[in-house]
């Protein structure tokens, strides 16, 4: 079965702290991936930085903060305000600090004009991507059916979203969810629809346990993820 991902681990640049009653994170609006070895070594000797680093822009959304302030794909984040950027995690934890509509100064390496300062006044993050962050907090992607040919390209009725992904290491994994499981309860709440799923999620606590009820191979089982360790 082919499944839509809804998780783009880094379309929304937040990294989410509690999740009581659908609250506001920060959110800039792009798609970011973390530089390889090859990309920091040229931004070292190009720049005159002492180590190459930084969080790459690969997309920027439309109808975003992140346009509105100028912001391009191929942009190399490498400050947030007098906080240098490392990877793309240190990039998500800083923009969570700061306040919805704040105005914040962004470095950036730009190919062709170099070091630029971007003021970016930081959005609402949307309930959907909220949703999403979540999950992957507890390190695990979730999907929905696509139409399928053989269906005259209706998508299945009935079917309840999907985990799609899970990241090593990550509460999910040590926990034992896989990808394939149909999701059927998140924390003793029914997800049989992406939109319940959404509401399910943006209702949990990430640093919190969380119990899943999943379907796997005609058997019913309950996923316990533990609670976040602190550092």
């Amino acid at each position: 079965m082919r499944v839509r991902l809804l998780l783009a681990v880094a379309l929304a640049l937040s990294f989410v702290a509690s999740a009581e009653a659908s609250p506001r994170w920060g959110w800039l609006g792009v798609r970011i991936r973390d530089l390889s070895e090859q990309e920091m070594d040229e931004i070292s000797q190009k720049h005159g930085l002492r180590e190459g680093f930084g969080a790459m822009v690969v997309e920027v959304l439309k109808d975003t903060p992140a346009e509105a302030a100028g912001l391009r794909a191929g942009d190399i984040v490498v400050a947030v305000g007098n906080r240098p950027i490392v990877d793309t995690r240190t990039l998500q934890r800083y923009i969570t600090a700061v306040s919805v509509g704040e105005a914040v100064p962004i470095t950036v390496l730009r190919r062709d004009q170099g070091r630029r300062a971007v003021s970016v006044r930081v959005g609402a993050m949307p309930d959907a991507v909220v949703a999403e962050r979540v999950a992957a907090e507890y390190g695990f992607f979730v999907g929905e059916a696509e139409a399928q040919p053989e269906l005259g390209g209706a998508r299945p009725a009935g079917v309840p979203p999907s985990v799609t992904g899970v990241l090593p290491k990550s509460r999910a994994e040590v926990a034992g969810l896989k990808p394939g499981d149909v999701l059927l309860e998140i924390n003793g709440r029914p997800v049989g629809t992406v939109g319940a799923l959404r509401e399910a999620l943006i209702a949990v606590t990430p640093d919190g346990p969380l119990s899943v009820v999943v379907r796997r191979d005609r058997e019913r089982l309950t996923v316990s993820l533990d609670r976040a360790k602190t550092q």
